[in-house]
C-alpha cells in the first residue's frame, strides 16, 4: 500500500516533530472522550461520575487553571435516563486510542514499582500523554492513506500531502488539542475512503465487510461521519443495478459480479457495519437508555442545512477564510473529476472516480456541518468539523499540482506560491490563536493578515524557542 522510499521523509519529519505534542486536556470536549477510555479501562463501566469530578476538583486545579467554563453545570448537576452522568462523546477515540493507553499504562505501572512519584490511576502524565501521541499517529496515519490513495492514481504524492499536513486546522488537532476527536476522525474518514475506492473495483464480501466497518469507526470517532456511509452504499447499488441490466464488465476491466454475488457483498457490507457499531450502540442503550445520541445532540439538527453556505463563507468560521488551501484543493478535484491530464480511456475514467468520489465526501460532510444549529463552531481553532475532510484536501492539492506540473510558464510557480501563503496563514492563525492575538470567535480578514504577514515573520523565532522550551508560557494569555 506504501512506498517507503517516497513516503520515509515524511515519516522521518513526523518522528521528529513528535516532542511538539502538547500533553495536557484542556476543553469539556476532550474530557469526555477520555473518559470513556479511563472509565472502560480502570472501572470497566460508563459511569463517568468519577472521572468528571477529577477533572473539577484535581486535574485543572493541581495545574493552577481553572475547569472549562459550565463543566459542572453541565456534567455534574444532572443525569440520564439511565442515572449516568452526561456524554455528548463518542467512543469510536477510546478504541483507537486504547493500544496507546495501554502501553502509558505499562509505563506508568514500571515508574509507580521503581519508587517514582507517577500514580497508577489512568490521570496521571503517561496516560495523558499516551492518548496525545495517539491522535498524532492517527493524525498522519490519515495523511499516509491520503497519500496512498493518491500515489495509484496521479504518482507523486509527497507536496500534497505536505500541504495539507501544514496549512490546515489538522496540524493544530495533531499537535496543540490532540485529545479532540479530530486527528482520529481524519484517519477514519481516510479509511474509509480508501477502502470503498479499492471495494469498488470489484465489490467482494470481503472487501464490502470492510467498508462497512470503516463506516462504523467513523461513526462511533464524530457521529456526523455516520452520513458518509451513503457514499459507498449509493455506490454499490448503482453498480447492482447497472450490473443486473446489462451485465457490464466492471471499471477494472474484470468480469461484472454475479447478482447472488453482489447479494453476498451487500449482506456482507451490512454486517461489517453492524457488527463494528456494537460498542458504540451498548454505549448509546448504557448512557441514554436508547440506540441514538442523546437528545441534546440531536436536536441541534435541522436537516435542511440552513448554514449549508455559512460554514463555508462566513468569517465566523467559514471554512474557505480559515483554511483558503481548500479553494485551491476544489479546483484540483473539479480538474480531476472531469478527467483532467488523462492518457487514455482507462486513466480517465479512473481519475473522474477517484474526483467523485471525493466531491461526494466533501458535500455531504458540507451539508451535515451546514445542519448544525452550532454550525459555527465558536472558540476553536478553525473550523474544527471539517478536520475530517484531511483525505478529500490532499487528493485535490495533489490534482492541482498535477495539472500545473505540465504547465512550464508562469501558472506553476503561482500554484506552488499560492499553497505557500495558504502555509503561512494557518500557521499565523494558529500563532495567534494560541497567543490570544485574535477574536477566537470570528476572524478580523485585514487584522488576521497583518499580523500573520507583517507582525509575525519577526517574533517568528522567538516564538517558537518559547513553544520548545517554555510552552506553558502559551496558557491562558489575557487577549492581547
Amino acid at each position: 500500500m506504501f512506498r517507503w522510499r517516497g513516503s520515509r521523509a515524511l515519516v522521518l519529519l513526523f518522528l521528529l516533530s513528535l516532542p511538539a505534542v502538547t500533553t495536557r486536556i484542556y476543553a469539556s470536549d476532550e474530557i469526555q472522550y477520555f473518559s470513556f477510555l479511563r472509565s472502560l479501562w480502570f472501572d470497566h463501566d460508563l459511569n463517568f461520575d468519577n472521572e468528571y469530578r477529577y477533572f473539577e476538583d484535581h486535574y485543572f486545579a493541581d495545574r493552577g487553571v481553572p475547569p472549562p467554563i459550565g463543566f459542572a453545570s453541565t456534567f455534574l448537576e444532572e443525569t440520564t435516563a439511565t442515572g449516568y452522568r452526561r456524554n455528548f462523546g463518542t467512543i469510536g477515540c477510546a478504541i483507537l486510542w486504547a493500544p496507546f493507553y495501554a502501553a502509558g499504562d505499562a509505563v506508568a505501572r514500571v515508574l509507580h514499582a521503581m519508587g517514582r512519584p507517577v500514580a497508577v490511576d489512568g490521570y496521571s502524565k503517561p496516560y495523558i500523554a499516551a492518548v496525545c501521541y495517539g491522535s498524532a499517529c492517527y493524525g498522519f496515519a490519515a495523511l499516509l492513506l491520503s497519500a496512498a490513495i493518491v500515489r495509484r492514481s496521479l504518482g507523486a504524492s509527497l507536496a500534497a500531502t505536505a500541504a495539507v499536513w501544514f496549512g490546515t486546522p489538522l496540524f493544530f488537532y495533531m499537535y496543540l488539542a490532540p485529545v479532540f476527536a479530530h486527528a482520529c476522525e481524519a484517519f477514519a474518514v481516510a479509511l474509509l475512503l480508501w477502502s470503498w475506492l479499492r471495494a469498488r473495483e470489484r465489490w467482494t464480501p470481503g472487501r464490502a465487510a470492510v467498508v462497512g466497518a470503516a463506516g462504523a469507526l467513523a461513526g462511533m470517532v464524530r457521529e456526523q461521519e455516520l452520513i458518509l456511509v451513503a457514499a459507498p452504499a449509493l455506490d454499490f447499488l448503482w453498480t447492482a443495478i447497472q450490473t443486473v441490466r446489462a451485465r457490464r464488465p466492471s471499471e477494472s476491466g474484470s468480469p461484472a459480479p454475479a447478482p447472488a454475488a453482489l447479494a453476498a457483498a451487500a449482506a456482507a457490507g451490512v454486517a461489517g457495519f453492524a457488527l463494528a457499531y456494537v460498542p458504540q450502540a451498548i454505549a448509546y442503550l448504557s448512557i441514554n437508555g436508547r440506540l441514538r445520541a442523546s437528545g441534546e445532540v440531536t436536536r441541534k439538527m435541522n436537516w435542511a442545512a440552513p448554514h449549508f453556505f455559512e460554514v463555508l463563507f462566513s468569517q465566523e468560521h467559514g471554512f474557505v477564510f480559515w483554511t483558503p488551501l481548500a479553494v485551491l484543493a476544489a479546483c484540483g478535484l473539479l480538474w480531476l473529476a472531469a478527467g483532467g491530464g488523462a492518457r487514455g480511456a482507462m486513466e480517465r475514467r479512473e481519475r473522474r472516480t477517484l474526483g467523485v468520489c471525493s466531491l461526494a465526501i466533501a458535500v455531504l460532510i458540507t451539508y451535515v456541518v451546514g445542519s448544525l444549529e452550532s454550525w459555527s463552531a465558536a472558540g476553536a481553532f478553525g473550523h474544527r468539523r471539517f478536520v475530517s475532510l484531511t483525505p478529500v484536501l490532499v487528493i485535490g492539492i495533489a490534482a492541482l499540482l498535477t495539472s500545473a506540473a505540465a504547465n512550464r510558464g508562469a501558472l506553476r510557480w503561482a500554484v506552488r506560491g499560492l499553497i505557500g501563503l495558504c502555509l503561512w496563514w494557518n500557521l499565523g492563525l494558529m500563532a495567534q490563536f494560541g497567543l490570544n492575538w485574535m477574536d477566537r470567535r470570528q476572524l478580523t480578514l485585514a487584522d488576521n493578515a497583518r499580523l500573520t504577514f507583517v507582525t509575525l515573520p519577526f517574533e517568528a523565532p522567538q516564538l517558537v524557542w518559547r513553544y520548545v522550551w517554555d510552552r506553558s508560557s502559551f496558557y491562558n494569555l489575557p487577549r492581547r
